[in-house]
């Protein structure tokens, strides 16, 4: 769970450096804000993957059971 809670705060920090760097005009800043931001949307989207994959081998193990 802290690792969603992680890539949530990445996503909206980087939001908020992104829209930093647009309002000041730092290309970098705005640049690093764009990068943390999609950085945590794809760990989410890795986490998803991650328990769509858990939930398919748990389902393999529970059908031999029976």
């Amino acid at each position: 769970m802290t690792d969603r809670l992680d890539n949530k705060k990445d996503q909206v920090v980087g939001s908020v450096k992104e829209e930093a760097g647009k309002v000041t005009g730092d290309l970098q800043t705005e640049l690093k804000g764009k990068t943390q931001k999609e950085s945590g949307k794809l760990k989410d989207k890795l986490e998803d993957a991650k328990d769509k994959v858990a939930e398919k081998i748990n389902d393999v193990f529970d059908s031999d059971k029976k």
